[in-house]
């Protein structure tokens, strides 16, 4: 059996309240057998380790995420330093930069993004990189803050084929999801195409970013299942090779 690892879900937020158990039920039909839920705020950093709490299968993700870091403030890190000990935490984030909002200031993005970097390599744990529009201020950030001690993802990799050798030689995994199969993201698929097997991973970004053929609807962990086939079918492998691949990167990352 196929078994995949949904390695970023929102199944904390709002979209998924009371539906979980037939969320998880759905994804485990389609092969998926593992996620981690990601928090990113108060809210849904709470549920998301309430979420691993409950169910063997998930894990949780602690970050503060880019678009948020004006209220970042030292009560804020000294919760997020709390959670980030509770067993089944298994990476910081997601953390990063982010241009195409601009609820913070690029300085505040990149000192909370920076100051969390830190705190990860402190307690030694891998991080989860949001990055929209910022690309080259990421990466620079990344290899200043050293983040190939403890290494990452870029989650939701949406780079070309350059930039992909750039973080991988950073120590991050690339984690591709429904975008890898728009029409209209080539360079996407170039990256997935030259990545190492040992450096790749799937993920939903549920209730985001749908794959095709779900595009334009709600995202949730079981469509981890098209991406794995678009990652088949672009490196050329069997779709069984994609899931023994992912999750096995995934198990290794989050030392699981």
């Amino acid at each position: 059996m196929t078994e995949l690892f949904d390695t970023h879900t929102h199944i904390n937020t709002e979209a998924f309240f009371g539906k979980e158990d037939e969320t998880i039920e759905r994804a485990r039909e389609l092969d998926v057998t593992r996620l981690t839920v990601v928090g990113f705020d108060l809210p849904t950093i709470k549920r998301a380790i309430e979420l691993a709490d409950h169910y063997d299968n998930v894990w949780a993700i602690v970050g503060w995420h880019p678009t948020e870091s004006y209220a970042y403030n030292q009560t804020i890190e000294a919760f997020l330093i709390e959670q980030l000990q509770h067993p089944k935490v298994v990476a910081m984030g997601e953390m990063g930069l982010d241009y195409h909002w601009k609820d913070s200031t690029r300085e505040e993005q990149d000192r909370v993004f920076r100051r969390q970097l830190a705190i990860a390599r402190e307690m030694n744990l891998p991080v989860t990189i949001h990055n929209r529009d910022a690309t080259a201020d990421c990466y620079k950030v990344l290899k200043e803050e050293r983040v190939f001690e403890t290494g990452g993802i870029m989650h939701s990799f949406n780079g070309d084929p350059e930039f992909a050798d750039r973080f991988i030689d950073l120590d991050m995994y690339l984690s591709f999801s429904g975008v890898v199969t728009f029409k209209n993201a080539p360079e996407v698929r170039s990256s997935a195409k030259i990545v190492p097997s040992n450096r790749y991973l799937v993920e939903t970004d549920c209730p985001y970013l749908a794959p095709v053929p779900y595009r334009g609807k709600q995202n949730e962990p079981a469509y981890t299942h098209y991406v794995a086939k678009q990652l088949a079918e672009t490196r050329d492998i069997s779709y069984d090779q994609v899931g023994k691949e992912t999750t096995a990167n995934a198990m290794r990352l989050f030392r699981i």
